[in-house]
């Protein structure tokens, strides 16, 4: 198991929404869909200061909605690579409830933007880290 997860835990589908109830939140995790982020990429896309972002991070962490593994001085954030069977179909929901809100295609297009300065994350994660299982 990589260092960055954490073991499993059957995922009630209320802490799923719970996490779901704050649109930085939703704004975050529709971000890690697309790849794994640090802090500053989050301040520079969501346009919030780095306390709020990670009071955010911390929060769907401590939750299980998210990993985090130290990087020289940065904190990378992704989604687990195993997740239980609620969130990841509410992570796909999430994808298609977004698609046409004019917020989360703004935070595609500075993502996108941004790509240059994120491709560095891939180099330190190795790709066996990468692998999503879903489990029942």
């Amino acid at each position: 198991m990589p260092a960055w997860e954490y073991p499993l835990k059957s995922m009630q589908l209320l802490e799923i929404y719970r996490c779901f109830c704050d649109e930085t939140r939703l704004r975050i995790l529709h971000l890690l869909t697309q790849g794994p982020l640090c802090v500053c990429h989050f301040q520079s896309i969501l346009q919030a200061p780095q306390v709020a972002i990670s009071k955010h991070l911390a929060y769907l962490r401590e939750h299980g909605l998210v990993t985090a593994r130290r990087h020289e001085q940065w904190m990378i954030y992704r989604l687990p690579d195993r997740r239980s069977n609620e969130l990841h179909r509410q992570l796909q929901c999430l994808q298609d409830c977004v698609a046409s809100h004019p917020v989360f295609r703004n935070d595609l297009k500075r993502l996108k933007k941004l790509q240059r300065e994120c491709d560095w994350i891939a180099e330190v994660i190795p790709s066996a880290e990468k692998k999503v299982t879903v489990s029942a």
